[in-house]
């Protein structure tokens, strides 16, 4: 008797919850992914509740009787030239930090999957004119180029991540489209074919869920290299304005401080580091924990 299509949908998710429970076993076998994964889950905790841990008025406030005071049971970060409080500027300075990592990344995966998808599976003359377009914008910088977008449409975090997003998509389009060419010629894809099955299905349920993998290791290991760019044109001014707090811009304003007051520099300086070694933690054990020729 064959199976209904409520049977083979059953078999399909209790598979799936077996790919994931495996998957997690190996990711929790990877002590140091587990400890990223600690910390970068405090650096989440304290940016979804910001204001509960320090109120955002004393990010931006000044206070001139207060400036440039080291750490202190009151100020346990110090304060930076105009007064205002380095620990909430940290803490507020996360929700922005964060965001911008993890939104470029977010859109940078969704508009470079769905075209390396369709280059991958189309081929082509679509897929020739795609990849010369990305040939041409890998040839710049990728600082210089966001440096150019941001300059010419204005400084502010919407331009930012529109920047960061236009650098980034050219990489995830031909990661994604060369995963996608090797998928196309597997036999469930044939199947789907044969199946009368349309090309839009065929990419949304047949190859697009079995690119997750890679897909999810490359985004995972990018967020970190989105937030270093996004600090980075911070610190020259060309990214988050001031007086709302971002990690990047903090470095830039203690740049004339370093010497005598190194705390300016080193906490912001440290919440970057951190966090971006934790991220690439992270990358680091999804990708062992996804590799199939480690599951033997």
């Amino acid at each position: 008797m064959k199976d209904t299509n409520k049977e083979r949908l059953a078999r399909k998710r209790r598979r799936r919850r077996e790919h994931a429970r495996e998957t997690f076993r190996l990711f929790r076998k990877n002590k140091a992914a587990m400890f990223g994964c600690a910390v970068l889950l405090i650096f989440i905790l304290a940016a979804i509740f910001a204001d509960v841990i320090v109120p955002y008025e004393e990010a931006i406030s000044q206070n001139s009787s207060v400036r440039l005071s080291g750490p202190s049971a009151e100020h346990i970060f110090g304060t930076d030239k105009y007064g205002r409080d380095v620990f909430a500027r940290i803490i507020h300075g996360s929700r922005r930090s964060l965001s911008l990592g993890v939104g470029t990344t977010l859109l940078s995966v969704c508009i470079g999957g769905l075209i390396g998808a369709c280059c991958g599976f189309y081929g082509g003359k679509f897929d020739t004119v795609v990849m010369r377009i990305c040939d041409i914008i890998m040839c710049i910088p990728a600082l210089l180029f966001a440096l150019a977008v941001v300059a010419a449409l204005g400084a502010s975090m919407l331009n930012l991540i529109l920047a960061i997003t236009i650098i980034s998509v050219p990489s995830y389009i031909r990661i994604i489209r060369s995963v996608i060419i090797s998928i196309v010629e597997q036999d469930y894809i044939y199947a789907a074919r044969l199946c009368g099955s349309s090309n839009r299905s065929i990419i949304f349920h047949h190859v697009l869920p079995n690119a997750m993998g890679p897909i999810i290791v490359q985004a995972s290991m990018n967020v970190a290299s989105m937030m270093l760019t996004a600090a980075g044109l911070s610190f020259i001014g060309m990214g988050v304005q001031q007086p709302a707090p971002e990690w990047g811009a903090m470095l830039n304003e203690a740049r004339d401080f370093m010497t005598n007051q190194p705390y300016l520099l080193l906490f912001p300086g440290a919440a970057i580091s951190l966090s971006a070694l934790c991220l690439n933690l992270v990358g680091d054990g999804l990708r062992d924990a996804l590799d199939p020729r480690l599951k033997a």
